[in-house]
């Protein structure tokens, strides 16, 4: 539209040094866009057409796309062109003409360079070659033929790709040995996890809002009577549950208290920095109790700041962070006469490392249990901490100066999970020992550990968290459970995302989107529809078991883990739309692992997580249970 107008303010004529050239260029240009706009228009309209399992009425696309990729080699040489033109000091046009040429050139050049970051990002290298894979279960004599060979070779190829995206995603952190195993190890865990599907990004959004407005229309049916009476605890239950949550509430401030500067300064944006500034030049412990970096005394200051401590009582603090070795503290609680360990969560790449190397490993614990199944990445970390504890001699300098303490160890989320492996391992020679473990992550243990640890572990979850809920089975669960719904709709998937962010956004009532289920017969639902199949390479081991919802059923390469303790379920009394209220107000009931063997979509399923609601929640229910006391 610029350069149109421009063309036709002046009349084509340009009666300037260069003008001549400007003419021309101008003129190319305007059909070169003309051109591009009719390629992208096409390109919208046919993409508009059938739905996500439907793509017959798309099988032009493929044509349109090329098209307006080849369209790319003319802007890319007219983008010279203008570059050229403009840098040449023998023109002399109007001041307006050049800078509105020189703005052309410069969008031109945006265009280009973010197309390329764009393909490069998106585009799949394996591309038709997905449709070799096999399921798990084939025939093993095909490792010696051919067919064998390229299913190998294509499997080799997806975790190159996969570990090459992982690698230039960690590019500022320094790589070793340890870095480049993790990335091996998360590399075939996402090959395995998407070589059997055919869905895009906008496929998966769709099929999440369209699970949300699902699980929404569910929820807002009555419950049975017999449901609600199952969640009235006795009176004895409520007091136990009431003075844990009491505690919980107190040692929630130390285990977000080891996110440091971060967290303090996300809690109390304006003030943090002033305060730090104040505060964090004065006392410290020596230098031998501190281990790893803390500039400005910024992470020390802020520990101080949310635990409310004295700088005298903390026995070590370690900042040191590297893949499977992640920052920790150990501290005098006098309130509660306990030496408190807490372990921080995730804040780094490092972390975000750990937390994906997601592998099971087996954990052996003498006289108790011959083995059971933990979460590797989560495990190494413990087992870091566990040496620097127990080798370097911390606990005893701790038990040294308050031989009558008994010994807490917290953490939230990736510290929850590791503080709740560490509480097993230190089990045996502290048997009095209890650990809190703040929204820790959902595969964290075998069955036989989990009840193992309910005796001493209290597991908080709130709402409807979506890292409580995450393990390898519950993801398997969710990406079938998005083929079926995407699979079945009717709709074109413009219409979905469109719906989908105004409920997301606005509210209103779920959408009753017509699907391929209406009307079909209850033998007919046990079955998986074509359109089904066709999003699905091949039959993936999630499929193994449509006709049977249950989690029970799920892909034996994944191995069941579970949350670990006893579990606190904290939910917001009345389920408000809204992402922030001032005045919300929580209920929490003990639980089990079941209720969390499924991924709730809901736009708190982040803010659930984090620290600052969680400790809000605790908060909350603690003051409303020492109100009714003095009542």
């Amino acid at each position: 539209i610029g350069i149109l107008t421009l063309y036709t303010v002046h009349k084509g004529q340009f009666n300037c040094p260069g003008g001549g050239l400007l003419h021309s260029y101008l003129l190319v240009l305007l059909i070169l866009l003309a051109s591009i706009i009719c390629a992208l228009s096409a390109l919208v309209y046919v993409s508009m057409q059938g739905t996500i399992s439907n793509p017959g009425p798309r099988k032009s696309l493929p044509k349109l796309l090329y098209t307006r990729l080849l369209l790319y080699f003319p802007e890319f040489i007219w983008a010279v062109v203008g570059a050229v033109w403009v840098s040449d000091s023998s023109v002399h046009c109007e001041k307006t003409v050049i800078n509105v040429v020189i703005g052309t050139v410069i969008a031109s050049w945006i265009i280009i360079i973010f197309t390329i970051i764009g393909v490069v990002i998106v585009f799949d290298p394996l591309g038709g070659k997905k449709t070799f894979y096999f399921p798990d279960g084939v025939n093993r004599n095909l490792e010696s033929s051919q067919s064998g060979q390229l299913l190998y070779n294509v499997k080799n190829t997806a975790t190159r790709v996969w570990e090459k995206r992982i690698r230039l995603l960690c590019c500022c952190i320094v790589q070793d040995d340890d870095h480049r195993v993790a990335f091996t190890s998360i590399a075939e865990l996402f090959r395995n996890y998407f070589s059997d599907t055919d869905l895009v990004p906008s496929d998966i959004a769709a099929g999440l809002t369209l699970l949300h407005q699902e699980q929404d229309k569910m929820e807002s049916c009555p419950r049975e009577p017999e449901e609600v009476l199952c969640h009235s605890p006795s009176p004895l239950v409520a007091d136990d549950l009431d003075v844990e949550v009491e505690s919980a509430a107190h040692y929630m401030l130390f285990a977000a208290a080891a996110y440091g500067w971060p967290y303090y300064v996300y809690t109390n944006p304006f003030t943090a920095l002033c305060k730090l500034n104040g505060d964090c030049c004065g006392n410290r412990p020596t230098d031998s109790d501190i281990t790893g970096s803390d500039r400005h005394n910024f992470h020390f200051g802020s520990i101080l700041k949310i635990t409310g401590l004295q700088y005298r009582d903390f026995i070590h603090i370690s900042f040191h962070n590297k893949i499977y070795e992640i920052p920790f503290f150990v501290a005098l609680d006098h309130k509660k006469e306990a030496i408190v360990v807490a372990v921080r969560g995730t804040l780094s790449f490092e972390d975000i490392l750990t937390d994906l190397s997601a592998d099971c490993e087996d954990l052996t614990l003498e006289d108790v249990l011959e083995n059971g199944f933990v979460h590797k990445g989560i495990t190494q970390a413990a087992n870091y901490i566990y040496r620097k504890l127990i080798n370097d001699g911390i606990l005893n300098q701790a038990f040294t100066i308050a031989p009558e303490y008994k010994l807490v160890i917290v953490g939230h989320s990736l510290g929850g999970g590791t503080a709740s492996i560490l509480a097993i391992m230190l089990r045996n020679s502290f048997p009095t020992l209890k650990c809190y473990a703040f929204s820790p992550p959902g595969g964290l243990l075998s069955k036989s550990l989990a009840d193992y640890t309910k005796h001493f572990i209290i597991s908080v979850i709130v709402g409807k968290d979506l890292v409580a809920r995450l393990s390898m089975p519950n993801m398997e669960d969710l990406k079938r459970r998005i083929v079926r719904i995407v699979a079945n709709c009717n709709r074109p998937k413009y219409q979905i995302l469109l719906r989908g962010c105004w409920y997301e956004v606005f509210g209103g009532d779920p959408d009753n989107f017509p699907t391929e289920l209406d009307g079909r017969n209850q033998d007919a639902l046990t079955q998986p529809l074509l359109a089904e199949e066709s999003l699905m390479v091949h039959r993936s081991p999630s499929y193994n078991a449509l006709e049977d919802e249950s989690h029970l059923n799920s892909p034996p390469q994944y191995p069941h883990l579970y949350l670990p303790g006893k579990i606190i379920h904290i939910v917001e009394e009345s389920s408000s739309r809204r992402l922030c209220s001032s005045d919300i107000k929580y209920t929490a009931r003990w639980s089990n692992e079941t209720v969390f063997s499924s991924i709730l979509i809901s736009p708190k399923m982040i803010t659930d997580h984090m620290p600052d609601v969680v400790l809000k929640a605790l908060n909350s229910l603690s003051q409303e249970h020492g109100s009714c006391i003095s009542c």
